[in-house]
């Protein structure tokens, strides 16, 4: 085989494992037992309170996705609640609109910002979950 396929073929298998072994925060739908779950193992959480309608969660959508992304949030479990339907968990978070953000390190709160839609604050924001 000539040297330069062989070169390519290294780069691709190279490429295949970092893009197949890289892992993206869990994201699920919020319910209080798998929430309690997370917090009782001590992982880092982030509460989205969204809403569908809602323009500030629509553009915080992309943000989260390639925060999310990141191998230092890798382990970040994501819990979203459904402003509209799930109304007794946004009032037990204590939220009072959508488009709130909460991350806890297991059963602590450590962060809360509310129609925040700057990248760099919603990375500290996380960043407060490591």
């Amino acid at each position: 085989m000539p040297k330069k396929l062989i070169s390519v073929l290294s780069a691709v298998v190279v490429m295949s494992a970092v893009a197949f072994g890289a892992r993206a925060a869990e994201k699920l739908n919020y319910d209080a037992k798998s929430f309690a779950t997370a917090q009782a193992a001590g992982k880092p959480i982030l509460v989205e309170i969204h809403a569908t309608w809602c323009p500030t969660c629509k553009a915080q959508a992309p943000i989260l996705s390639d925060l999310e992304k990141q191998d230092k949030f890798k382990n970040l479990m994501v819990f979203r609640v459904d402003f509209d339907s799930q109304k007794d968990a946004v009032k037990a978070f204590g939220a009072q609109m959508q488009s709130t953000l909460i991350t806890f390190k297991g059963s602590q709160e450590t962060g809360r910002s509310v129609g925040d839609t700057n990248p760099s604050s919603i990375a500290a924001l996380l960043d407060k979950t490591t």
